[in-house]
């Protein structure tokens, strides 16, 4: 009698019409998979129900927030890699795929996930900030960590926190703390692949202790110049930082100059370039109910019939880089000459979701929430929008961060918004809303500023603006200028 055969192997001979090694890796990770249980998507969590949990989560969080916040940089890797090494290197337990850029990442960074979990591969997902609760920036299978999980992340690494604050001069910062709690997270899970976005910049991102395979750079534009550099040249000669030996670096449509830095760094470091235009694109786009089709050019060959739920342009340009990130990973276009299969990356892109992005969370009137912080992501949405909502009267409700070119942000919108309700989100980075208005009056003209301190007053104001008369039956609300504007009005308007 001959013995029972191993599960293992039946789905690798189920696999016969994809590559052989790509089938062993996705065989690998179904018990895990199993036992994780399947995919819950990616919601935005809400505070835990259990009270005592809340309780413990709020006093994790207050602990984070007494240490240096995620403005105040001193840039180096040295304690990151001080708590890395204590820790036992955690996040060389797993392949990994590092995004760096301007705007997009987030956006991009789940469309990758949501395309490798699409071939069975258990995903980490690292980003930043995040929109309502800190556990979204810790996501395994698709899903925010839970609150129990975080806490108990947090208590594991505590002690190996406390070991390195004790060493060096200065204490780990909160983003240096979150990493490492996301990279021993990954590798206790096990996870197959990580996703991790730098906070900011890359050469000394505490991200960038990890040497991922595949190093993504969306749109490089100006943001963060009194650290990065006052020319898309200079900032990419920053962000070049994640690009590592023998790497793919898959690089999104560039200004010239930051282009030209990127490919420097790839020759220096014998890195394989994949361009957004030469080696993958989009081969076609159109507007369709609830998103946009595409027919996209991958590394190893043309995908038609993607439907993806997102608006605008720049989603589908970060829809084609994910696309090339992830062919990149599986060793498409060096290794292997064939595409990943077409059904499985329809569904991933049909699933994919991006809180905050051009995101609808109320019909009657229209009421739209966007985290664009910049001139570009702005300019990207205000185009968005124009493609894909035929507003006849849009009202702005927008609070900006301190940091940020407000006046730059608001003459991207000034175009499509009829009116504009200045406001103040609950960040101690919100600018004063007084400053902001008198940019909007300068940008905007005095009869079309309306000004409310508090974003659910200014929330109100907006709905009723676009009430207002009967003809204006079309009209939408736009709440954007920043991830902590966008996280506000979600609680605001119960979306958890």
């Amino acid at each position: 009698m001959s013995e029972p055969r191993d599960p293992f192997d039946d789905i690798v001979d189920a696999e016969t019409d994809r590559d052989p090694d790509l089938a062993v890796i996705e065989a690998g990770s179904r018990t895990l998979r199993a036992q994780a249980g399947p995919p819950q998507g990616d919601p935005v969590p809400s505070r835990p129900a259990d009270p005592e949990v809340d309780k413990a989560l709020r006093e994790v969080e207050t602990e984070l927030a007494s240490r240096w916040g995620e403005t105040k940089l001193e840039p180096s890797v040295r304690r990151i890699a001080a708590l890395m090494d204590v820790l036992g290197e955690p996040q060389r337990a797993y392949p990994s795929i590092h995004i760096t850029g301007t705007n997009g990442k987030t956006s991009t960074a789940r469309m990758i996930e949501g395309l490798l979990s699409a071939f069975e591969l258990r995903t980490g997902r690292y980003t930043s900030p995040h929109v309502q609760t800190i556990t979204e920036r810790i996501s395994l299978d698709g899903a925010p960590i839970s609150a129990e999980k975080f806490i108990e992340t947090y208590e594991d690494i505590k002690p190996y926190v406390d070991l390195v604050d004790a060493r060096e001069e200065f204490r780990l910062s909160f983003f240096e703390v979150m990493t490492g709690m996301a990279y021993a997270a990954f590798a206790d899970a096990p996870v197959d692949v990580a996703v991790v976005e730098v906070g900011m910049g890359g050469t000394w991102d505490a991200t960038n202790v990890i040497d991922a395979s595949v190093a993504v750079v969306t749109p490089i534009d100006l943001d963060h110049t009194d650290r990065l550099g006052d020319t898309p040249g200079a900032i990419a000669g920053e962000k070049s930082g994640i690009v590592k030996q023998g790497a793919t670096v898959v690089l999104a449509q560039q200004p010239v100059d930051a282009a030209q830095v990127m490919l420097k760094k790839a020759v220096e470091v014998d890195a394989t370039v994949a361009r957004e235009g030469m080696e993958f694109g989009i081969v076609s786009r159109e507007i369709a109910v609830g998103g946009q089709l595409l027919t996209l050019r991958g590394l190893g060959g043309e995908y038609d019939g993607i439907f993806l739920p997102l608006y605008g342009a720049h989603q589908a340009h970060n829809a084609a880089v994910a696309l090339a990130a992830v062919e990149a990973f599986f060793g498409i276009g060096a290794e292997h000459a064939r595409t990943l299969d077409v059904d499985t990356v329809r569904r991933a892109f049909a699933s994919v979701s991006t809180p905050g992005r051009m995101e609808v969370v109320r019909s009657s009137p229209t009421v739209i929430l966007d985290a664009a912080h910049n001139p570009a992501g702005a300019r990207a949405t205000a185009e968005g929008i124009s493609e894909a909502f035929g507003f006849s009267r849009l009202i702005g409700v927008i609070s900006t961060s301190s940091d940020k070119d407000a006046r730059g942000l608001l003459e991207a919108f000034e175009p499509i918004l009829a009116e504009v309700v200045v406001t103040a989100n609950s960040s101690p980075r919100a600018t004063d809303v007084d400053a902001l208005a008198a940019l909007a009056v300068e940008v905007f003209g005095d009869e079309r500023v309306v000004v409310e301190p508090r974003v659910d007053d200014a929330i109100e104001a907006a709905i009723t603006l676009a009430e207002e008369e009967d003809e204006y039956a079309g009209a939408g609300v736009l709440v954007t200028g920043s991830i902590f504007t966008v996280g506000d009005a979600r609680l605001l308007l119960g979306r958890r």
